[in-house]
């Protein structure tokens, strides 16, 4: 299986049609016909789904295009790797990790290290822990940004400073944003809208799974989930619960018509820089981690672990 088919074969999914494809592609239809054809043969299943005027993936091609894509992904964060080695640092980093607040650190000391070391390039992915964490074990991010609760017993780790706290994104009509913060009984009977990630590990011994008690699915209505927030925000504005969420992800100044009110008991969430055990880094990796730790420990925070 070659490099180049792979890129036929995403250029078709992208474009949705095998005319479509060849133009930007810059080759034949019937060349291009042909290579996905004997994709197919190799793979001994359907890819596409073919239509008079236009491709869609089978479920087979839907997996085959994640592969494709991280392979690809792969091969061009392996060729950065090795095109910058020598005297002068430069490179891709490749950092993953939620919308948050824990990102403003990151980028002030991407500001800086661009600063001194102008070769270097920044890649920044969001999304959830679990997604996150599947980019990290396969090699394709460098650096990983968590927010607990998740176990990262398997990596290596980087407190950040700073606690996360959790609240309520609510309407600003809503009885509830009267009040200064939001007890369990207050939530009692609303429609929710929570974290898949956190969702999945109320069963789970943490400060946030502590805070809903026993049987969340049973006691809370739950009513919908998300991974990121922007859409749970706009589930807000439509009336169709209030979100549990991080202060600070929400911007209300744009979301006019919401507030946030946090929980009572308060609840807070660690934040750490993770990396893959044994990780060989590229030499702009290795100068970012190295960064990292000297300007964390000079703000005397930052508690490094190396998990075995």
């Amino acid at each position: 299986m070659e490099l180049r088919v792979l890129r036929y074969f995403l250029g078709v999914a992208r474009a949705g049609s095998m005319t479509g494809a060849a133009r930007i592609l810059h080759i034949t239809q019937p060349t291009l016909s042909r290579q996905l054809q004997e994709l197919e043969e190799e793979l001994g299943q359907k890819l596409f789904i073919r239509n008079s005027h236009s491709l869609s993936l089978t479920p087979e091609g839907m997996l085959f295009r994640k592969r494709a894509e991280e392979i690809l992904e792969m091969v061009h964060k392996t060729e950065s790797e090795f095109s910058s080695m020598g005297k002068t640092v430069a490179g891709e980093i490749c950092i993953g990790g939620g919308e948050t607040e824990a990102m403003r650190p990151i980028a002030r000391m991407i500001r800086e290290i661009r600063t001194d070391y102008p070769k270097i390039r920044f890649h920044i992915f969001s999304g959830n822990a679990e997604d996150v964490m599947e980019r990290l074990d396969k090699g394709i991010l460098d650096f990983g940004i968590l927010i607990q609760p998740v176990d990262i017993r398997k990596y290596n780790s980087l407190t950040l400073p700073g606690r996360a706290v959790w609240g309520v994104v609510l309407q600003k009509d809503s009885p509830l944003a009267e009040k200064q913060f939001v007890t369990r009984k207050d939530l009692r009977e609303i429609p929710l809208i929570c974290s898949r990630q956190v969702v999945k590990r109320l069963s789970e011994k943490n400060e946030y799974s502590e805070w809903f008690g026993e049987e969340p699915d049973a006691a809370w209505n739950i009513v919908a989930t998300y991974n990121l927030v922007y859409n749970a925000a706009l589930m807000v504005e439509e009336g169709v619960g209030c979100a549990i969420a991080l202060d600070g992800l929400v911007n209300v100044t744009r979301h006019r018509g919401l507030c946030f009110r946090p929980l009572e008991p308060r609840v807070e969430s660690g934040m750490d820089l993770v990396w893959k055990r044994d990780q060989v880094f590229s030499a702009a990796a290795q100068l970012f981690l190295e960064w990292t730790l000297r300007n964390l420990s000079a703000a005397g925070v930052g508690n490094h672990s190396d998990r075995a």
